[in-house]
């Protein structure tokens, strides 16, 4: 795996832990050329699930102010560290150990809100863990006029209720990979 463009374009990432399932270097890069350059500058970002970081760090290399990396996994943790110091994008970011659901309703929770949230959870998680993190994202924690939330699901995963007054905008497929791109419905469709 490798940083797909901006300041650490090219930088190889440290070896991936055993039970991470990192989004392809394809599929990152068709992620961003999806949501385009105006919401990375700038943005504040959450990777959710962050495995090896690799999503959000793609984000603070292209132009991303800050970015917070939330995983439950000593290992997963571990990874991310040496990631951001590899891509030396460190000095923006946050690390927190921490089941995803606990992190967002956290009352002294001082991250949020983001502008943009990545989340690629383990593909069996449940619909219902799942559903209320969505519900989560979409009530508070993902703030700001351009927020986006990038899903990605297992293509046999059944697709998760999404919050009311959210749309999906885009659906991206790679492999047995379906990233879904959603919005506030008066957001929803991403210019051409």
């Amino acid at each position: 795996m490798r940083i797909v463009a901006g300041t650490a374009k090219g930088v190889r990432l440290a070896r991936v832990p055993r039970g991470v399932r990192p989004l392809s270097d394809r599929a990152r890069e068709g992620v961003f050329s999806s949501i385009g350059p105006d919401l990375i500058d700038g943005a504040a970002v959450v990777d959710l699930f962050a495995g090896t970081g690799a999503i959000g760090i793609e984000a603070l290399s292209r132009g991303a102010a800050r970015a917070t990396f939330v995983d439950r996994s000593a290992g997963a943790v571990a990874s991310i560290r040496r990631n951001l110091e590899l891509a030396r994008v460190g000095e923006r970011a946050r690390v927190v150990t921490s089941e995803v659901g606990r992190f967002l309703t956290r009352n002294d929770n001082s991250s949020g809100p983001f502008d943009l949230a990545f989340c690629d959870p383990p593909y069996e998680l449940g619909g219902a863990e799942l559903d209320a993190v969505l519900r989560e994202l979409a009530d508070g924690r993902v703030g700001g006029h351009a927020s986006t939330i990038v899903l990605t699901r297992g293509r046999q995963s059944s697709t998760p209720v999404i919050p009311l007054h959210w749309a999906i905008a885009k659906e991206l497929r790679y492999g047995d990979s379906l990233v879904i791109l959603i919005r506030p419905t008066d957001l929803a469709y991403f210019r051409p």
